[in-house]
């Protein structure tokens, strides 16, 4: 799901030009709040270093795992005294920056979070400020936390959404050397993020929108340019590798941010977005990545929808962009778009191999139903046998003995 925010974050490209940035600001209390998997890092060295100068304070605070409500507000209160926060990490280090930020002085914030609801998405109020400044540093690509309004967070039944302008970081700085040691694969599927969350409300949403198309089907063909690219590189063939061309993984991190973007998808249906709610739910209910649920249900969610199965999309425009989207590459990829992206998936090197039983199954689908639908208007009317018979789709048989 994207924000119909944008634009409020300025964009640094290398950790040269953030050192610049800093020498024009007052703040004299910073809290480096970083990965505790990077601390040894040289990204993580060289932010230390550029924010260390005579009469500033800085405190280190290591983080790992995903937040929760607990974990968050317990930061928010740490965070008392800092005034200025630079987060360093990937987009669940970064997502827990943009809360704690946010709670620490708004007392609403902290409730609208805690308070118990059936409901996946928690929206904060319109006029909700932050008076503490956020500089992202992402080590990641893909989820572009780092200049959206949504941060995810954990909570008993599964995963939240959380939506307002003010989770926007001040400041995003981009820099190759953040991804130096990013594995290969994690690469691809921080490109298939971007492209599943490019096209997701383009092909969700019936109504043409002329210039807000072409802007989409250019930044999605980019994006599989830039794929390619990844497996060409041999992303694919030694998926625990890092890619050693630091122009490249800092064109993924800008087209990576790119695909929040409001004029991308400015006037659409916020709820055209149904599969994100779905892969969402699965990579939860299963315990594995975001990216291995989406490649196992992104071509049978299009099949569906070149089914005609006109709650999930529009066959005609997906048809439009995966014409063009499938000749982005060095050799045209198949002509149907279930099988053109399962094809696309297999040459990014992605895993979407996924197993379940049928009661496995029926847990999500029923728990995707209560938290998007059933009276609430994000799922646009599917049912838990709908669901259910797309994630059973989504399942591949996995040989004996893998």
């Amino acid at each position: 799901m994207s924000d119909d925010t944008g634009g409020a974050t300025s964009l640094l490209y290398g950790c040269t030009t953030f050192g610049r940035w800093l020498a024009g600001r007052e703040e004299r209390r910073i809290t480096l709040l970083v990965d505790s998997a990077l601390v040894d890092t040289d990204i993580v060295a060289t932010v230390r270093t550029l924010v260390a100068s005579p009469g500033r304070h800085t405190e280190l605070v290591p983080l790992s795992g995903p937040g929760d409500v607990d974990s968050v507000l317990a930061l928010a209160g740490r965070l008392d005294g800092s005034e200025l926060v630079v987060g360093i990490g990937g987009g669940s280090l970064l997502d827990q920056a943009k809360l704690a930020t946010v709670a620490r002085d708004d007392r609403d914030v902290r409730t609208r979070l805690s308070l118990p609801q059936r409901s996946g998405l928690v929206v904060l109020p319109e006029f909700t400020g932050r008076g503490l400044p956020l500089v992202a540093v992402p080590t990641t690509v893909g989820t572009g936390t780092e200049v959206s309004g949504v941060a995810c967070l954990a909570h008993p039944g599964g995963k939240r959404l959380v939506l307002g302008m003010s989770l926007q970081p001040e400041v995003a700085v981009l820099d190759a050397a953040a991804t130096a040691t990013l594995p290969g694969e994690l690469l691809a599927e921080g490109v298939l993020e971007a492209l599943f969350r490019v096209t997701s409300p383009y092909i969700g949403d019936h109504r043409a929108t002329p210039t807000e198309d072409a802007l989409v089907e250019t930044v999605a063909e980019r994006l599989v340019t830039l794929g390619h690219a990844l497996a060409a590189a041999g992303a694919a063939a030694a998926p625990q590798a890092p890619v050693a061309d630091p122009a490249l993984r800092l064109e993924i991190a800008k087209v990576s941010g790119l695909s929040h973007n409001a004029w991308l998808h400015h006037g659409r249906d916020p709820y055209a977005v149904k599969g994100w709610l779905l892969a969402n739910e699965l990579s939860w209910a299963l315990g594995v990545r975001k990216m291995t649920a989406v490649a196992a249900l992104l071509p049978p969610l299009w099949r569906a929808i070149s089914d005609d199965e006109g709650r999930l999309g529009s066959a005609a425009r997906l048809e439009r962009l995966w014409s063009r989207l499938r000749t982005a590459g060095p050799e045209p990829l198949p002509a149907e778009p279930a099988a053109g992206v399962r094809a696309l998936i297999d040459a990014w090197g992605v895993d979407g191999r996924l197993t379940a039983d049928a009661a496995a199954l029926d847990a999500v689908a029923q728990r995707t139903v209560r938290a998007w639908g059933a009276g609430l208007p994000m799922l646009g009317g599917l049912t838990a046998g709908d669901v259910h018979r797309l994630l059973a789709d989504a399942m591949q048989a996995v040989p004996a003995g893998e």
